[in-house]
């Protein structure tokens, strides 16, 4: 793909003088299937404190890994001013994700900079974060006071013993509850807890979780297991369907559907019958959402990705460390939208067995 853009852009080169650019920057952009870019994934680091089982097997990111190291990783004047130009064309929302993101260091000076991000017309840009929450408690606050009002945690089973077997790092469940109750605290809101629902691991969790965060005004969103990346030993009989899932809560905690908030919402929404609150469920496996994704994701060294399963990325770094202005950087990152046809999750329920070696979630975040 980078190839392939750079050739329609013959004078476009990493490594030479950028293109004399005349005109504005260019505004909303469509790909091939009409989807227009709202959304952009930084993940500002590819180290994690976890080794979850669906995510960073430890078999794979042992002791002897090789993480990017920090030289290579963008700055963050570098992610802002990438970011800025998003805005620009089009983005609307901002999510910071890892590895484990509050593992950069400093990263509320980050948060900081992309709070002060207005859309074209004035708006301010919807700044989120997801975390696994085991640095949450010391953070939440001086996240909040950076700008940061919405946060997503990670958190895979509410037992203890299931909860360390999924991190696989003997991490206590009881620290993550912590960081939850300083992000309340904080004045986050909302606050979404994602479970990935992995078959005979953490499956008799769903109903502990839904109890535990009704009348919270905290919201659990329950994500089929995906064949994200190449090194989870992903099968599909080992995710429970959308379906089944919600009938098992439906049976105990009656719900009904609500609307989404937004064109391309990844979570189907449900509210409890008696007032409780409300649940999502991503259904990316069973149910696939392609169609309205509007989504594109910035790796932490400054490749960037259509999908969360793509297998190659548009190296975006070459072109802001050689002298490029906002607009030509612009002209590339639109053509490289214009170009997108990804879905690769509609056509994975159609065939399972789709080759080749996807980037792995830890490097381009969930």
């Amino acid at each position: 793909m980078q190839r392939k853009i750079i050739s329609i852009l013959t004078e476009c080169q990493p490594g030479i003088s950028p293109p004399d650019t005349a005109g504005d920057m260019p505004s909303t952009v469509h790909d091939r299937l009409a989807r227009p870019m709202r959304d952009l994934r930084i993940s500002v680091t590819d180290r994690c404190n976890l080794r979850c089982v669906y995510c960073m097997p430890k078999q794979v990111f042992g002791k002897d890994f090789r993480f990017i190291p920090h030289g290579e990783m963008l700055s963050f004047e570098e992610i802002t001013r990438l970011a800025g130009i998003f805005t620009e064309m089009g983005v609307e929302k901002i999510r910071l994700t890892g590895g484990e993101p509050l593992m950069r260091r400093h990263v509320e000076k980050l948060v900081e900079r992309l709070a002060g991000l207005k859309t074209p017309d004035g708006r301010d840009i919807d700044l989120t974060l997801t975390t696994n929450g085991s640095l949450l408690a010391k953070k939440a606050q001086s996240l909040y006071d950076a700008g940061l009002k919405r946060i997503t945690v990670s958190l895979d089973a509410l037992d203890d013993r299931v909860f360390r077997r999924m991190n696989d790092v003997d991490f206590p469940v009881a620290d993550v509850l912590k960081g939850i109750e300083a992000a309340q605290a904080a004045g986050f809101s909302p606050i979404k807890v994602n479970m990935v629902v992995k078959r005979g691991m953490n499956d008799g969790e769903i109903l502990p979780i839904a109890r535990y965060f009704r009348h919270t005004g905290i919201i659990p969103r329950f994500i089929e297991y995906m064949d994200v990346g190449t090194s989870n030993g992903w099968e599909l009989g080992e995710i429970i369907p959308s379906d089944s899932l919600l009938a098992m809560i439906d049976a105990h905690m009656p719900l009904y559907p609500l609307p989404p908030n937004y064109p391309g919402e990844t979570a189907s929404r449900w509210r409890y019958r008696d007032g409780g609150g409300e649940i999502g469920v991503i259904a990316s496996v069973t149910k696939a959402f392609c169609g309205d994704c509007t989504r594109i994701r910035m790796s932490t060294v400054g490749r960037l990705y259509t999908c969360l399963f793509a297998t190659d990325g548009f190296d975006l770094k070459p072109l802001i460390r050689d002298g490029w202005s906002d607009a030509q950087i612009a002209r590339v990152l639109a053509l490289h939208w214009q170009n997108r046809d990804s879905r690769y999750s509609e056509l994975r329920s159609a065939n399972t067995d789709m080759p080749g070696k996807k980037v792995e979630m830890s490097y381009i975040g969930g």
